[in-house]
């Protein structure tokens, strides 16, 4: 298998405030939920939800 590229797949996951709208994108972490409170707004200090959990393949 000489010229088979290596595929990766990194974990994301999406918080975003309720309040303001900010959103960030950080690494999956063991225990992320999908709508569950995670952390405070670096902005206006709401609680963010986890909105959104993907994976991004990358070939090598």
């Amino acid at each position: 298998m000489i010229f088979s590229k290596k595929k990766i797949t990194l974990d994301y996951t999406v918080e975003k405030c309720s309040n303001c709208g900010m959103q960030i994108k950080r690494k999956f972490s063991d225990g992320d939920v999908l709508f569950a409170e995670y952390s405070k707004c670096d902005s206006c200090g709401e609680m963010c939800l986890i909105e959104k959990i993907f994976g991004e393949t990358l070939e090598q």
